[in-house]
């Protein structure tokens, strides 16, 4: 397991294939040790250590005694997409896999499973949930609040849907993989619930793509979404059904019921109601426990402002404090920014 500690300074990381406004967060990542950024994996020598994004594909052989890390965005990561650009705030670098890959352990599976925490961890975790509940956080912080539950109904639902490319589909999700299949699983189930689909920012944003048939949500949930806030959203809704969606943790630290239909980090931990099973997630869980392990031992945090690690209570501050700058409202020129990205990088 890769530990939150500085790295000796003879240690060389090398960083394969990130993009140069990834680099900074990269180097913060590991402190005390010298990064080195090379496009192809031949480059890099016997017995040393390997930085790479998710699960993104090896360009070129891994020589023998080399040790991968997996750096991923973390679960409280800004106020504005990772698909504009938006620097983040966390990040996760993972020494076994990474959280979304549930065909395999990963290093937060391993503290979910193994960790004995303290009573005073577990306070700090409860503090640290209700200050982002009280805060309305999530991982993104954008969308205008507004939404209202609508009036007379006994059961909301709320689905939030996925881009159907992220490898947390693949990697999580053995059943269904599509947005779609999840609206109309969820429907056959709760034929007289009231159902919000709400698709994920990025879609919405057109820097993403739709997901197949995805076109056809409103012939299966009653009300679709655009871009309204997921933490307002959150205090009016009665459950949340996810594939893998970070909407599902976001929903456990405000008490509602959760059902997966894959395996995300948070599901198997007898906090979910799991319609795919774990075999290697036997241990039960409290929201604390979860919280303590997933947004405090997990995770690494940087200030805005400084070079400098900072606690997830700092990063919580500042995030409160940035969006507070924030209209909620896109500035002008982001459209314009996005027409450049699509054109650069293209919709997948």
């Amino acid at each position: 397991m890769f530990q939150h500690a500085r790295l000796p300074s003879t240690t060389v990381v090398y960083a394969l294939a990130f993009s140069a406004w990834k680099r900074s967060a990269v180097r913060k990542c590991f402190l005390g040790a010298s990064v080195e950024f090379v496009a192809d994996a031949n480059k890099v020598p016997e017995n040393s250590v390997l930085a790479v994004w998710g699960m993104k594909p090896l360009p070129g052989v891994v020589a023998n005694g080399v040790k991968i890390l997996r750096l991923e965005d973390g679960f409280l990561r800004s106020v504005g997409l990772g698909t504009d650009l938006s620097q983040p705030m966390s990040l996760v670098v993972d020494g076994q896999g990474i959280y979304y890959d549930a065909t395999g352990p990963s290093d937060l599976e391993q503290i979910l499973a193994e960790t004995q925490f303290s009573p005073e961890q577990l306070k700090r975790a409860q503090l640290l949930q209700q200050r982002i509940v009280a805060g309305g956080l999530t991982k993104y912080n954008v969308g205008l609040p507004g939404w209202r539950r609508p009036a007379g109904v006994d059961k909301v639902i709320l689905v939030p849907g996925q881009v159907e490319s992220d490898a947390s589909l693949r990697y999580g999700a053995p059943a269904i993989r599509t947005n779609i299949g999840l609206l109309q699983a969820v429907r056959l189930a709760n034929p007289n619930a009231y159902l919000v689909y709400k698709p994920h920012p990025d879609v919405l944003a057109r820097l993403r793509a739709k997901g197949a048939g995805e076109e056809d949500a409103l012939a299966w949930c009653d009300e679709q979404l655009g871009d309204v806030s997921m933490g307002d959203l959150l205090k009016d809704v009665d459950e949340v059904h996810v594939l893998t969606s970070l909407a599902g943790f976001e929903a456990l630290m405000r008490e509602k019921p959760v059902t997966c239909y894959g395996q995300p980090f948070y599901a198997g931990w007898g906090l979910t109601t799991d319609i795919v099973t774990n075999p290697r997630r036997y241990r039960r869980l409290s929201l604390a426990e979860l919280v303590a392990g997933s947004l405090i031992e997990y995770p690494f945090y940087f200030s805005r402002t400084s070079a400098n690690r900072i606690t997830p209570e700092q990063a919580l501050a500042e995030l409160l404090e940035k969006r507070a700058k924030s209209s909620g409202i896109d500035p002008w020129w982001r459209e314009l920014f996005r027409m450049v990205l699509r054109r650069v990088v293209g919709v997948r």
